[in-house]
């Protein structure tokens, strides 16, 4: 692995040495340092500067990098796969999320093979996973505003048409505080949902 800094090693310092690292996964690492040319082998352990000499803030700079990047810890995350909820009748949370709010069932998931009925309902790519247990957390007492509660996202075109849809149904919402076009509802079991406009 190759350490590069980026600046001649022939312009003069006119301000103090400021570091920049850029890391990737190809066999070189650069170290971007303005007013200096430094070069690491890193097959040796030497650090090698051409130009001023390096600095201890600098090696100790450049080690934690490299140690960093042999500490990798990506595992490959793609998206979020599903979001399980809880609820405590089936058919109830169904007529809320398949008739009102218009997600399709994804037949292909095994609901027969779970100790609980439950049914996996499509989110664009990802999905909801409603379970019918028991739940654990009190139904009383929450936030109004499902935003200062524990939530789900879902990205919707047009937050005004799902407002219609929620007064003509006597769903009660909370817009967002914020300002942007969001809307804020319970589903029957008191679990949280935000729906936020996307272009």
């Amino acid at each position: 692995m190759a350490i590069r800094c980026l600046s001649s090693p022939f312009s003069p310092p006119s301000a103090p040495l400021r570091h920049k690292i850029l890391v990737s996964k190809a066999p070189t690492l650069i170290l971007a340092c303005r007013h200096r040319s430094i070069a690491l082998e890193d097959k040796n352990h030497r650090f090698r500067s051409v130009g001023k000499a390096m600095v201890s803030a600098e090696k100790d700079l450049v080690a934690n990098e490299v140690a960093k990047d042999a500490d990798d810890t990506d595992y490959g995350v793609v998206s979020i796969h599903h979001v399980g909820l809880l609820c405590e009748n089936l058919e109830k949370s169904l007529a809320f999320y398949k008739d009102l709010l218009g997600l399709e069932i994804n037949e292909a998931r095994p609901h027969e093979k779970l100790p609980y009925r439950g049914a996996w309902l499509w989110v664009g790519s990802e999905m909801i996973h409603l379970m019918e247990l028991p739940n654990p957390d009190p139904l009383t007492g929450r936030p109004e505003h499902g935003g200062r509660d524990r939530h789900a996202c879902i990205a919707i075109r047009d937050v005004s048409k799902l407002k219609s849809i929620f007064d003509k149904a006597g769903i009660s919402y909370t817009l967002s505080r914020s300002g942007r076009p969001a809307i804020f509802t319970r589903d029957p079991d008191s679990n949280a949902l935000e729906f936020t406009q996307v272009d």
